[in-house]
């Protein structure tokens, strides 16, 4: 039996044990959380992406639908995430050509009781890993990185943005 401790992780319970932090009694707001990432290509990878010339087809707008997916199953991707009924998610993309790469930004709203900062962060690590998917035959040595919430709203903490 594991020795009681003061939690100081929300899904640690006092022994320790993983929980899945109940949300019964918190308010009810609006929620959104931002989140970004980038994902570093060869330029003639990058100029694939933008001409439409990978082969697969249009890499964008499968990585856009690949993020909102992904958001919407957040919840059974990571064990102790809450199943939310989203109201918006959104993923967009922008070209750093000067730096041969892809922002990825997404955003998540809802109306509940927890925050939607892991389905932000899903959006963006799944649609630069169909990026990834898509482009690995023509730059199988690409790089993501920079993975983070960029800005969160509602909930007894109110708004919170990154340092930057």
């Amino acid at each position: 039996m594991s020795q009681p401790i003061t939690p100081t992780l929300s899904h640690i319970n006092q022994h320790g044990d993983a929980n899945m932090v109940d949300v019964t009694h918190k308010a009810t707001t609006t929620r959104t959380a931002t989140a970004v990432g980038f994902i570093k290509m060869t330029q003639e990878t990058l100029n694939l992406v933008i001409e439409g010339g990978n082969k697969k087809g249009d890499v964008l707008s499968v990585a856009r639908i690949a993020g909102i997916q992904a958001a919407k199953k957040c919840g059974d991707l990571i064990p102790l995430c809450h199943p939310l009924m989203l109201t918006k998610v959104q993923v967009e993309f922008s070209i750093e050509r000067e730096k041969n790469q892809i922002r990825v930004e997404s955003l998540c709203k809802l109306t509940g009781q927890t925050g939607v900062e892991m389905e932000a962060l899903t959006a963006v690590s799944v649609a630069c890993l169909t990026l990834f998917d898509m482009c690995k035959a023509a730059d199988p040595n690409m790089e993501i990185f920079g993975i983070r919430v960029l800005n969160k709203t509602g909930g007894k903490s109110g708004q919170w943005q990154a340092e930057s």
